[in-house]
């Protein structure tokens, strides 16, 4: 094990912007290739919270460089999300791979933004780059991270406005604005009178990119110059793609991979844990998923860095090239390709009382004739919370049974399992449905019943609504989990999921000019008889 020296340098971008970093090294004549992460959150951090600290990484025989990006931490300039990453990334590459000791190649690791600069470092493909593993990214930022089926995904993108806003005062020694936005990111400004549109982000930071994103609901010119999926069609580097079932970017992950599989001649791998964009550990919200969940990602991410940097090969790598961790075995399973060609159907029926008795709203497997509609009612007043799931904090499977008993909310239930279900993959729920109004939204959440009662949500997803067009075709965020017989599996339906999303004012508005006051009831019918569940199973 080396003894590791730590050194902080600057380098100079190709427009004379000061950027600073950490170097951790081995104390060794050695040669060792680089290991670099740019992030926006002071490089100290070095994204610890979900991964070993960099002198660990040094120790493994790399040389660890951890670079705040420009206008962040002690680096010059001023920070503008994503717009000088390509550049920066890349001057910063070749830096990297000069630095005394250097055998002259790099890798990127990194999660959320620090995933984001690995992508945006690959744009020119810089000739020292020789392998990265980006975790929990966006592959289209409009459709992967700041939007979800058209809805704006507003606790995340908020809290995230917030912080990086309150690191800027922070930056300025504006004591007085930093205070009022640390404890507005203790108890999110939600109430204003366009409440997707707060003051205080209007007033404390005006040129952050929230109002860009709220202000361009749709895909448009602002997001293709941003996302690397217009950007990345001419890379091909060896990616260890890393996500989580309740990471709110897993389809961005998916996405990502799917495509560099599509283009790439390299390697790509991937590997997805029961976590939440942080923490990736054996616990998440209410469920222990056991010592097999403890992540695996530091040492993986060593042997793939050991293969592409240095030509060494690891057990760890000797396995099918998609490794899944199944949540209910609570084990990890291993696919040569991702699972999308084994289907299960169910169906919707009820008397019309779904959102009333919980042994109503039934799903079955064979297409029943039911002329029944149930009757959703929306109101803005009380809208239904978010538990959990992947677009919420916490993350994570809770018992959503109190919340399934509210009559604003349908559901419809199986039989017990007379044998283990395996769900892997992706999950769609085609919903016939009638509103009274020319926008709403629907909320669909999957969840298992145990013979006791409880109901602990595993995957749902969420749309926004704002024409005729039907059949509603909602795409759940992709899982894999093993529902033990004897268990059900129910599907809730509802019209908010309050505050992951705003809160849908009927209205037909855009979020970002709805006012709080414009809210209406919203009546929605379901017609049972052409909605279903499309499961992909193993």
């Amino acid at each position: 094990m080396f003894k590791i020296i730590k050194e902080t340098a600057s380098m100079y971008t190709r427009d004379r912007i000061l950027l600073d970093a950490d170097i951790y090294r081995p104390n060794s004549s050695e040669q060792f290739p680089v290991l670099l992460m740019r992030q926006p959150y002071g490089r100290e951090i070095a994204s610890t919270v979900v991964y070993a600290h960099p002198s660990w990484y040094a120790a493994q025989g790399y040389i660890v460089v951890i670079q705040d990006v420009r206008g962040r931490g002690t680096s010059q300039g001023t920070f503008e999300l994503f717009t000088n990453e390509i550049n920066d990334g890349y001057d910063t590459v070749n830096w990297a791979s000069q630095l005394s000791g250097s055998t002259g190649k790099v890798g990127m690791y990194g999660f959320s933004y620090q995933g984001m600069t690995q992508l945006y470092a690959a744009v020119n493909r810089p000739n020292a780059l020789k392998a990265i593993c980006p975790s929990m990214v966006a592959y289209d930022l409009y459709s992967d991270w700041a939007y979800e089926n058209k809805a704006f995904c507003w606790q995340a993108n908020l809290g995230w406005a917030i912080q990086l806003a309150a690191e800027t005062a922070r930056l300025q020694e504006d004591e007085v604005a930093f205070q009022k936005l640390y404890l507005a990111s203790r108890n999110l400004p939600l109430n204003d009178l366009i409440p997707a549109n707060p003051n205080l982000l209007k007033e404390l930071a005006p040129d952050s990119f929230y109002h860009d994103w709220l202000n361009h609901p749709y895909p448009d010119e602002y997001w293709e110059k941003l996302s690397p999926k217009n950007l990345l069609q001419n890379v091909d580097l060896p990616m260890l793609h890393i996500g989580g079932w309740f990471d709110p970017y897993l389809r961005g992950t998916l996405n990502l991979y799917h495509a560099m599989v599509g283009q790439a001649p390299f390697p790509q791998y991937l590997i997805i844990g029961p976590w939440a964009h942080l923490p990736w550990g054996r616990k998440l919200g209410a469920i222990d998923y056991g010592e097999s969940a403890i992540s695996p990602i530091d040492r993986l991410q060593v042997a793939w860095f050991n293969k592409f940097l240095k030509g060494i090969d690891s057990e760890l790598l000797n396995t099918p090239s998609i490794c899944l961790f199944e949540m209910g075995s609570n084990r990890w399973r291993y696919f040569d390709k991702f699972p999308d060609n084994n289907h299960k159907y169910y169906y919707l029926t009820s008397n019309g009382l779904a959102n009333i008795r919980e042994d109503d709203g039934k799903l079955v497997e064979t297409i029943v004739n039911n002329s029944f509609e149930d009757i959703l009612v929306h109101d803005p007043w009380r809208p239904v919370p978010a538990l959990g799931g992947h677009a919420t904090i916490p993350a994570g499977a809770f018992d959503r049974s109190s919340i399934d008993c509210r009559n604003d909310v349908l559901t419809y239930t199986s039989d017990p399992l007379t044998e283990d279900l395996s769900i892997v993959g992706e999950i769609t729920i085609i919903i016939d449905c009638q509103a009274d109004a020319p926008s709403f939204d629907i909320c669909a959440v999957l969840s298992q019943v145990y013979p006791d009662g409880r109901v602990y949500n595993f995957t749902q997803g969420y749309i926004k609504i704002d024409s005729d067009e039907l059949p509603i075709k909602i795409p759940l965020q992709a899982t894999c989990i093993k529902i033990s017989q004897e268990n059900c599996l129910r599907l809730s339906l509802s019209a908010a999921c309050f505050p992951a999303y705003p809160v849908n004012a009927g209205t037909g508005k855009l979020a970002h000019e709805t006012r709080l006051i414009e809210s209406k009831i919203i009546t929605i019918k379901v017609i049972n008889s052409c909605s279903q569940i499309l499961l992909s199973i193993q």
